[in-house]
């Protein structure tokens, strides 16, 4: 595997949620420093050590609604 696919969300409690496209990984944290370093640990976790992948790509989604 080249790469895993993480969404980013902010939480509505405050911080950011972490899901992982087409993996049952997910993690949140207080600040973007900490959720690298939980994103990182989750991969580790997640896959077994030859089967880690070379890149972790976040993709920042964010929502707005406009009242019209």
């Amino acid at each position: 595997m080249s790469e895993v696919i993480f969404l980013i969300e902010e939480s509505e409690e405050g911080g950011y949620v972490a899901r992982a496209i087409g993996d049952s990984i997910f993690t949140e944290a207080d600040d973007l420093t900490t959720l690298h370093e939980n994103i990182k640990e989750a991969v580790s976790c997640h896959y077994d050590s030859h089967e880690l992948p070379k890149f972790i790509r976040l993709h920042f989604v964010r929502e707005e609604v406009i009242a019209v």
